[in-house]
This record gives C-alpha cells, structure tokens and sequence, in this order.
C-alpha cells in the first residue's frame, strides 16, 4: 500500500487554532494524591479507582498538565491520578519497555505519526472514535493520530522548530537574523571570530541533527522529495536533494559552527542549552519547547531571547515559509487500561479549552484546540507563522516505520561527525527504504 505523508495546511492551522525533549524538575515520579510507585494501568486504591498518566514536560507544561489532573478529579471524586513525569528520551525508553511487559500507563505522552502507529499496530493503543467532540479540535492535527479512519489519541499542542537567538549576541556584533544560506555563513564565521560558538547543539540522541536534515531537505527541494520518498512515487532518499542536505550539514561541521563534542552531549541533561543561557553560544535550532525548558530554568534570559526561520539556499525550491511542525503532546489511552471510560475523559481534560488556553499562555506554544486566543508572544509569533506557512512537515523519525527511522538518525549523527559522505548516507537509506516501504 503506497503511503503518503500527512501535510498541515498552515491556513487550516491558523483557523483552527483562533508543538519533544525537555529537561525534568524530577528524575522522581511527580504524584497527584498519592506516591507514584511501579507502574500500572487502572486497579484501585484505597478504595479509589486509579489512573497511572505518564507525560515527558517538566517547568510550566507540567504545571497546565498537573492543573488539568486536579480538575478532573474534582469532577471525579472516586479516582486518584498517579502521574510520572520522565524526560523525552527515558521517556521513549521506559514507555518501550512497559508496553512490551503488558504494564503501562493508562494515558500516556505520544506524538502520534508512526511513533504512536507502531503502538497501534501491537493492538496496545485504545480506539478512541466517537468518543469527543472532534469539532474542538484541528483536524488535520488530529490526523496525525488517526490511522485508518480511527482516532487514537487527541492533540494538545504544536510545535515548530526555528531558530533561537541571543539577541544582545547579536547587537554586540551587529548582526542582524540571516535569510539566507550565504548570509547564515557570514553570521557562524562573525560570531566564531568574536569567540562566540555559533551554534549549540546536543546532538546525542540524534533527533536535534535531524531538524537540519529535515530543513535543509525542504528547502532544497520542497516537502514533495520526502513525500514522494516515503510513497515510493518516483524519488527515494538517494535522491540529489538529500545528498546536497547532507553536503549543507557538513559544511557546518567543517566550519566548525557547533560546540565541540556536540554528537555525545544529551539533549535532556540541559548542557547545550546552557550554553545559550550563558552567552557562550549564539544560536540552537529547536522547537518552541525551548522556551518551556529556559522559563524553568533560566527565566532571567528570556530578555535575551528572539528566533528567526531556517534560512533558504541559493537555488532552492523549497518555500521560505515551510515549517517543521510536530504534534505534542497528543494523549493517547491504553488498550490495557481497566478504566478506558474515566482514561478517555482524562485526556478530554488534558485537551480542553482551558487547558490550552493555559498551555499557550505559559508555554510559549501554538494549539491544535479550537477557540484559544493567543497572548504569549511568542505562541502568536509561531502561529501567525504557520498561517503563512505553506507546508508544514512531521518529524521523519516518527512518521518512518522505526526501523528505517533509527536508521535515518544514525545517518545523519554521522554526517554530522564527517564519518559518512552524504552519497553514502543517502544510499543507505534508500537501500533500506526499498527493503521496508512497500
């Protein structure tokens, strides 16, 4: 069966609306009521039925999240939430192995796309059709957790991946936000002659690297080279495109453009974007969680703070205002859940006007629930983006089956490291593409 990927009309967005990777308060499990101890999904407790919820947002997400949970329990006087909250990449790991032991949380933290698809496809993801209101919410965002026709999880947030800058950096230096490749260059060597690391980068757990393939690909090419790739209609992932993304990424990395050691610096711990928070470096490519992690942990530099959108390349087909946009969280109930009826309203909760309301206001972050009115400035900024954005693309590593997805993470950590030629790493990606997408 051919498959195509989901593309995010910015208008429909826009309309619809008027996001990975954080850093926890807590490595502990963060309980509502009571301890939270090993997981489990439903049962009772003292006397209560429970709910076990797992999320990956720490700082003021987790506040929103928190608030939502004691809403419904005032709703539900007979229920205890347990609530876990576990950075982004322990995250995926834990969450793996509860599913594959037949324990995991009743509601969890996904991001739909092929991420939540491989949980479905293991029959361990609850059907959720019927069951709200669809109205409330962006429709081609709730597509992204809908596979045949079937609702498997609801959309809180969108995030968009751009730039983030120190703007005094910039004053200092008089540099101004790059447009363009060529004048991006200019604003790496600037800020390297001035002692100042262009980019910061945690490139550890390869999904920041990826941004840049992802961007550069686009605007190299459009969002048809990885549509069509992905359809197997015509282009694959050897295509010119992607060599010339590769070739892109390695010009930075022999520019030296990023902080040394970038390839083993784990996002989570925080390290990379210390390094903005100091003034050591100038620039990171993330999406607006970015914001949510420096409000918790670095309010003062929020003064500091602009971003501007991945620049164009010369000749480049790519719209200059396609966005790379990912869908989270989305809430998504478990098949094993002994209370799918209270699990279901929970994530209602979780996605109700006033929790995204509140999410937007205090997170810096665009929604995919209908009726917020946006007030934080930077949440108005990206939506208005995405409004004259003419394509938005998902994350590759969740919307590939995961095994071609790991692959494409590995690839690009190695272009990154000059360990691989973009020829090569495009020729192993088709290899295996042609050997899994049928």
């Amino acid at each position: 069966m051919k498959k195509t990927m989901v593309m995010l009309s910015a208008i429909s967005l826009i309309l619809a609306a008027c996001s990975s990777s954080t850093t926890p308060t807590s490595q502990q499990g963060i309980t509502s009521g009571t301890s939270s101890g090993t997981p489990a999904a439903g049962g009772n407790s003292g006397g209560k039925k429970t709910l076990e919820f797992w999320y990956i947002d720490p700082g003021e997400k987790e506040k929103v999240y928190l608030e939502a949970v004691e809403r419904f329990k005032a709703k539900h006087p007979d229920v205890e939430v347990k609530t876990l909250q576990t950075p982004n990449d322990t995250y995926k790991q834990k969450f793996a192995v509860a599913m594959t032991g037949g324990n995991p949380p009743d509601v969890f933290h996904s991001w739909g796309g092929g991420w939540l698809k491989e949980f479905v496809g293991q029959n361990n993801v609850l059907e959720i059709t019927g069951q709200f209101d669809s109205s409330l919410y962006n429709q081609q965002a709730l597509a992204n957790a809908t596979f045949d026709n079937k609702v498997y999880g609801l959309p809180l947030g969108l995030s968009l991946s751009v730039f983030w800058y120190n703007k005094e950096i910039f004053a200092k230096h008089q540099i101004k936000p790059p447009a363009t490749w060529e004048e991006f260059l200019n604003v790496v060597d600037t800020l390297k002659q001035n002692k100042v690391i262009p980019i910061a980068l945690a490139n550890q757990p390869k999904w920041p690297g990826a941004y840049y393939l992802m961007y550069l690909a686009d605007r190299a090419e459009g969002p048809e080279l990885f549509n069509h790739a992905f359809a197997r209609q015509g282009r694959g992932f050897d295509d010119p495109g992607y060599v010339k993304a590769g070739q892109y990424i390695q010009e930075l990395s022999k520019r030296e453009a990023f902080n040394k050691g970038f390839n083993g610096i784990a996002y989570d711990a925080g390290q990379g974007r210390q390094l903005m928070y100091t003034g050591q470096a100038a620039m990171m490519l993330m999406s607006n969680a970015f914001v949510n992690n420096m409000r918790a942990e670095a309010p003062s530099f929020e003064a500091k703070l602009d971003f501007f959108p991945f620049p164009t390349l010369p000749g480049g087909k790519g719209d200059p205002g396609n966005l790379q946009a990912t869908t989270a969280p989305v809430w998504s109930v478990s098949k094993k859940s002994a209370n799918p009826d209270l699990a279901i309203e929970l994530i209602k909760e979780l996605t109700s006007l006033e929790t995204a309301q509140a999410y937007s206001d205090r997170t810096a972050s665009p929604v995919a629930i209908n009726g917020v009115t946006y007030k934080d400035v930077y949440a108005k900024r990206l939506a208005e983006m995405s409004a004259n954005a003419k394509a938005m693309f998902w994350p590759y590593d969740q919307t590939l089956p995961a095994e071609l997805a790991e692959l494409h993470k590995d690839t690009t950590q190695a272009l990154f490291g000059l360990s691989i030629t973009p020829e090569e790493a495009a020729k192993r990606m088709e290899e295996k593409a042609k050997q899994i997408l049928k």
